[in-house]
């Protein structure tokens, strides 16, 4: 069962937030509030809600889950659909990001708004007297660590130097150059957040320290500070709980990770919580991303898995992944159905990772609980291949549960949680410290503990006859394979398995972002190049550039913020991008 909080004041829209298990979230007052009438322990419940609440109120562009900046942006996926419908996002997935892209201003204010609600909060904490010192101090923390995410979300778009804009502005509208690195500001902020969260939480969805230590070291990692991030990493594996006092640890069954009947497990470090309330508390920022028509969902067909993607998951002789991109000269393990065929034809033969048909839906393969899909759950077979999302999709068993919600009355949302921080990304972001300092069979002893969970027999998707349903085959790195003695071949199976484990989660481009501009123009090059071969569009597409480990700042904003007394932008926009 799920509740909800609706908290307006001022700025705020309707805003609502809640799960089975967060108290905190259920109060609903409606209308605008004083800001003064706030300043008492019970407004400032409500205010620290409504800065939570900006994890839920995002559109597709602003969603901190980014399958349009992240998943599509970094090959994990295309837009689908048709080639009209969003067609703003043909350009994102052409490379050829304008700076008047509608989605990166979604992304853009999201940040603004969350980092205004929380500057409001701490305002009215500040002048709150009636309430516990220790629970101010909390509250406070948990509202550093929020606009440390919030940040965040942004650099990662936009590259560090963003205007950074915290409490001590009382104005509506600050006028801040975008001259100076935020970095160290969004740290402070996560570092505040470490020192006063407890270990434990009343409410599961409020942050707690191991998720304040989990966001450092994962800022650190996409700053590039792997020494920094490595004890943080290893001290939350080794010892980091729960809100709610569950011990950190590997989810035997993948699908209790993507699931409303099974969130808020030990894998989950940080989870965005979902209601199916009236107030269109489902997914919003996902609602476009579900199969098509008379699939789960029934609307819009994007965020369609690659033919990279898909074939990334072929496996050798051995059960190992192809860490040399050998997998793009082979034949495709499905391919596009002709005349009396379905949309998709699988070829049988090839041996694959099981975790392909966990992120990836395939025709003839069963999709979660209903069965395999139908012809028309893929919108448009030419616009957006053959493939379908699946891991945030939810089950007939959700449904039937009462875990799913609309949203502007119109498009599907689940009450799934979605985890922001994950067990499953620390693991494998230790293993990268690990092979970069040399520990190169720790880095893989690490691996192997990700391919081990997802070799067991509960994540082999079976037919309807108790067979498996492809040729599924995965085995662990053997220590007399070259990944064990030479420091390249590790760092290429550690990022490799961050592309198979966290497919379709909104990932992808960050990492080829944070290991460099060469890599990932070339990663990018070579999706590119393999995806043209299946989806005739991407032969007009462009190659993203080394130099664009970032998008452009909006137009809009920069038009919007104008000059200062001496004439000088407030916003310039990056070099890439002049």
């Amino acid at each position: 069962m799920k509740h909800n909080l609706i908290a307006i004041f001022g700025f705020a829209t309707l805003l609502t937030f809640g799960s089975c298990g967060e108290d905190f979230l259920y109060k609903a007052p409606q209308g605008s509030i004083d800001q003064n009438a706030l300043q008492n322990a019970t407004g400032v419940e409500l205010v620290v809600a409504n800065a939570y609440a900006n994890l839920t109120e995002n559109g597709w562009g602003a969603t901190p889950f980014n399958w349009t900046f992240g998943g599509m942006y970094g090959g994990d996926a295309n837009k689908g659909s048709d080639p009209g419908d969003q067609s703003v996002l043909n350009e994102m997935e052409m490379y050829n990001t304008a700076s008047t892209n509608g989605y990166l201003n979604e992304k853009w204010v999201w940040t603004y708004k969350g980092s205004k609600r929380v500057s409001i909060a701490m305002q009215i904490i500040d002048a709150t007297t009636d309430m516990d010192a220790g629970l101010k101090e909390v509250r406070m923390a948990e509202l550093r660590f929020l606009r440390a995410m919030f940040y965040f979300e942004s650099v990662k778009i936009f590259g560090p130097f963003i205007p950074y804009i915290d409490e001590t502005y009382k104005e509506n509208d600050p006028k801040v150059h975008n001259d100076k690195d935020i970095y160290p500001n969004i740290l402070a902020d996560v570092d505040a957040a470490i020192a006063k969260l407890p270990a434990t939480q009343p409410e599961v969805g409020r942050a707690n320290v191991w998720a304040a230590k989990a966001l450092k070291a994962k800022i650190l990692m996409q700053k590039g500070d792997m020494a920094a991030a490595k004890p943080i990493l290893k001290d939350v594996i080794e010892n980091g709980k729960t809100s709610n006092g569950l011990k950190y640890g590997l989810e035997d069954n993948l699908n209790n990770n993507w699931s409303a009947l099974t969130e808020n497990g030990k894998d989950s470090i940080f989870a965005v919580q979902f209601s199916n309330d009236a107030q269109n508390n489902g997914n919003s920022g996902m609602s476009l991303c579900y199969p098509h028509n008379s699939g789960p969902g029934g609307c819009c067909g994007f965020y369609q898995p690659s033919f990279e993607l898909a074939n990334s998951f072929q496996v050798d002789a051995n059960g190992l992944p192809y860490l040399n991109g050998e997998y793009r000269t082979k034949t495709s393990v499905s391919r596009k159905g002709g005349t009396g065929e379905a949309v998709g034809v699988n070829d049988p033969s090839i041996a694959v990772d099981p975790r392909l048909d966990f992120a990836i839906g395939r025709y003839g393969i069963p999709y979660k609980d209903w069965g395999t899909p139908k012809d028309d759950w893929v919108r448009n077979p030419v616009n957006g291949g053959i493939f379908l999302p699946k891991k945030h999709v939810y089950s007939l068993a959700e449904k039937e549960a009462g875990q799913t919600a609309i949203h502007d009355g119109w498009a599907p949302g689940s009450t799934m949680n979605l985890q922001y921080l994950s067990l499953r990304d620390c693991i494998l972001m230790y293993a990268e410290c690990l092979a970069n300092d040399g520990d190169l069979k720790g880095a893989m002893d690490l691996v192997n503990q990700i391919r081990t969970r997802a070799s067991l027999p509960v994540n082999i998707i079976k037919n309807n006859a108790g067979q498996p349903a492809a040729n599924y085959k995965i085995s662990t790195y053997p220590q007399n394979h070259a990944a064990f003695t030479d420091k390249a071949t590790c760092i290429k199976a550690v990022r490799m398995e961050r592309k198979l484990e966290l497919a379709m989660e909104g990932q992808r481009w960050f990492d080829l972002q944070r290991w460099g501009g060469s890599v990932m123009a070339a990663e990018l090059k070579a999706y590119v190049d393999y995806e043209k071969q299946y989806i005739p569009k991407f032969a007009a597409a462009s190659y993203l550039t080394a130099a664009r480990t970032m998008f452009p700042v909006p137009d809009g904003q920069i038009q919007t913020m104008g000059n200062d007394e001496s004439g000088k932008p407030y916003l310039v926009q990056p070099a890439p991008w002049k």
